[in-house]
């Protein structure tokens, strides 16, 4: 759950992240980052409530040290991170399973002697039960509850208050009621509720961190696919095995049979297939020769390769799709900014009701204990865990969820703003296409001109020629060609068996009957062959625009290709196609649906489709997509195929469902128990067994979204 503060200064800015302890809510969040937004030398701040980390954008002058300083001011113990890779999951994790062991155990051995009170214990006998209850009470609440004391105290010295503030007051208050029952035998004693409302709250907090442990383990989990080190071949012919670390752009790598590669680069000699399953999701061997790109953390499956290095660290492609793993759930939703809202209305609201509550008793003659009781439950029934849990737990269960199939969500409010999509604007190649053209028709069936043919295409990168190449590049051998030249803008030819063979446009290579488009084959005097070449659709193209409109979501396709491409894919799928759409074209074409009422969501690859993906409501782009393309868009999705993305509506109608439930649930629990608090009907134990159950039923609904990505 994170959120940007608001930008604003134009001067070079430096980033630095660093550690924050202490947060527990939204109200943190947002204090943190509005109170660092407010200096002026701070361009931005951005908490992420999963790494507990806030990245801070400022400028250059300014030592990290002094913003940790400010970020403890606000009450929160900060330290500059020393990598971009959180640690200290697990540590908290056993932490709090040690504090809610302990909370359980004693609070059931309390509750024990609570029965035997309830049942008719008196006097003397209950007397020695509460003395008994007190002593298990008191350390086992000074040991679990120190979560809550800890970050209570470090808001208070630094004149601040946060969610545990409260907390802790009604702990303390309710344990020291239950000390002076006891020691005055008195009839009632809460340190039965005290122990209760600490084992919830720690279950709760339990939860999530095991919630946020589950994201980033999967950030985790795909940088582990890097190997350690790799084997480097020196200038001198030497081998020298050195560290991932240790490697830079333009080495050469030497990739055994069945290794992974240990950086993006590109292949220098060899022949093998590549495992590319890690980043595309597809599960076919992709064959790679000299000149292939071959990107970090693939497997090289036949033989060995030889590769020079283009992208090593950060600047490979799988850090870059950790970067947007760890990215999700960013952003601020309309439903996480009125949770945002409330939690930093919470502490004075709540202090304001239990004093208001007491001062009323007070005033109506209930006595001091009377008073102080009533009070006590008003603290402890109003903790908002519930309200400030049902955003981020319904995104943190569903971004998890997203992320196994392969959907990466860059911006948490996209799920918001992607559950309202009613129309959606498909770009044509490269996002409803592959982006590879295949031969369709058109190539000559004589053996001795298709091996002329071969023989040309190979020596083009023209996306014809290389569809020519893998349409006959396994089924013939090249011809013996000589005098090759390649001429631009018109082709390449070249003399094959005493004859020139052309290829290139039709009218360069002599044929009068096309417009110039297109590609020609023509050896010596014979026949000119008009080579087809058309970009396939996506494997799941039409199951996927099936679905969505059975989800009520109008589909179009833009392209800047030729009427003619467009018209026949348009017509194949069903759909509406627009040919001839420069960029402005496409943000225009956007506008005028959003005008007319419509939530547009644009799914586009390319560098022209930028502006485009910015101006819609919704973006989406695959993982193949330019760098431009991947920035641009609120949700990035793996794999070949088109199905992510009428996946990810449907989740994201789900959990803005299931966000609206738990909303619902937080405020018709607290409109009636908080008046029956202050009515003075609810015990301390009756409030914390209240507020708990209201936590985990936010909880319980939000893992509903477990399944929602399907």
């Amino acid at each position: 759950m994170n959120a940007p503060a608001a930008a604003r200064r134009p001067e070079p800015l430096t980033t630095s992240t660093f550690a924050v302890e202490g947060m527990r809510c939204a109200g943190c969040i947002a204090k943190i980052e509005h109170g660092l937004a407010a200096d002026n030398d701070i361009a931005t701040a951005r908490v992420n409530f999963t790494t507990r980390q806030v990245r801070v954008a400022h400028l250059s002058e300014i030592d990290p040290e002094a913003i940790a300083e400010r970020i403890r001011a606000l009450g929160f113990e900060a330290h500059e991170a020393q990598n971009e890779r959180p640690a200290g999951f697990t540590d908290e994790s056993r932490k709090l399973v040690l504090a809610l062991a302990v909370a359980g155990f004693a609070a059931m051995n309390v509750m024990l002697l609570s029965v035997s009170v309830w049942s008719g214990a008196d006097g003397a006998t209950r007397g020695m039960f509460h003395w008994i209850s007190a002593l298990i009470a008191l350390p086992a609440a000074a040991y679990s509850g120190q979560t809550f004391f800890k970050s209570a105290w470090s808001a208070l010295k630094r004149g601040r208050t946060n969610m545990d503030v409260p907390i802790s007051i009604g702990v303390v208050l309710a344990l020291a009621l239950s000390v002076y029952e006891t020691a005055t035998g008195g009839i009632h004693a809460y340190f039965d509720g005290a122990l209760m409302l600490l084992f919830f709250l720690l279950g709760g907090r339990f939860l999530d961190s095991v919630m946020r442990q589950k994201a980033q383990d999967g950030i985790t989990a795909l940088l582990r696919r890097l190997p350690n080190d790799a084997l480097v071949l020196g200038k001198d012919g030497t081998t020298s095995r050195r560290a991932i670390d240790e490697l830079a752009p333009n080495m050469k790598l030497l990739v055994a049979a069945g290794e992974r590669i240990a950086a993006d680069g590109v292949v220098l000699s060899g022949e093998s297939d590549v495992d590319r399953s890690l980043v595309t999701g597809e599960s076919d061997a992709e064959p790679v020769v000299e000149g292939s790109e071959v990107l970090a953390g693939t497997i090289n499956l036949s033989a060995p390769l030889t590769v020079k290095i283009t992208g090593v660290g950060n600047d490979t492609t799988i850090a870059e799709i950790a970067r947007l793993m760890e990215s999700a759930g960013q952003g601020k939703s309309r439903y996480t900014r009125i949770a945002d809202r409330a939690a930093r209305l919470y502490a004075p609201a709540v202090h304001s009701l239990a004093l208001l509550t007491f001062a009323g008793w007070m005033i109506a003659g209930m006595g001091l204990h009377a008073s102080i009781t009533t009070a006590i439950a008003v603290l402890i029934i109003t903790c908002p865990c519930a309200l400030g849990l049902a955003v981020p737990i319904s995104q943190v269960v569903v971004t998890g969820a997203m992320m196994r199939k392969g959907i990466m969500v860059k911006d948490g409010s996209g799920l918001e703003r992607l559950a309202r999509a009613d129309a959606a604007i498909f770009d044509k190649t490269g996002t409803i296409t592959i982006g590879r053209p295949l031969v369709t028709a058109g190539m000559p069936e004589d053996a001795t001109e298709r091996a002329a043919l071969l023989a040309l295409a190979r020596t083009s990168n023209h996306p014809a020629s290389r569809a020519i190449v893998c349409t006959l590049g396994d089924s013939i051998d090249a011809a013996e060609a000589s005098a090759l030249q390649e001429v631009p803008g018109k082709g390449v030819c070249g003399i094959v068996a005493g004859r020139k063979a052309m290829l290139g446009r039709p009218d360069w290579v002599g044929s009068s009957g096309h417009d110039g488009s297109g590609t020609s084959f023509r050896l010596g005097d014979g026949p000119v062959h008009h080579i087809v070449t058309e970009d396939q659709p996506r494997p799941d193209t039409v199951a996927a625009l099936a679905r969505m409109q059975r989800l009520g979501i109008g589909c179009t396709m833009i392209s800047g290709d030729a009427a003619d491409p467009v018209a026949r894919l348009a017509d194949r799928l069903g759909i509406e196609g627009r040919a001839r759409m420069r960029p402005e074209d496409k943000v225009a074409a956007i506008r005028a649906l959003e005008e007319s009422g419509h939530h547009v969501l644009m799914v586009g690859d390319g560098l022209n489709d930028g502006p485009a993906l910015r101006a819609a409501s919704v973006s989406m782009a695959p993982s193949s997509a330019t760098d431009v393309g991947r920035q641009a868009a609120d949700i990035v999705f793996l794999g070949d195929g088109l199905a992510p993305v009428p996946m990810a509506i449907a989740a994201a109608r789900r959990t803005m469902a299931v966000v609206k439930q738990n909303f619902a649930m937080a405020v018709i629990y607290n409109l009636f128990a908080v008046p029956l608090a202050m009515a003075g009907f609810v015990t301390p134990l009756i409030a914390a067994a209240a507020m708990s159950g209201s936590s985990l039923i936010v909880v319980a609904n939000a893992l509903r979204l477990r399944g929602a990505a399907r």
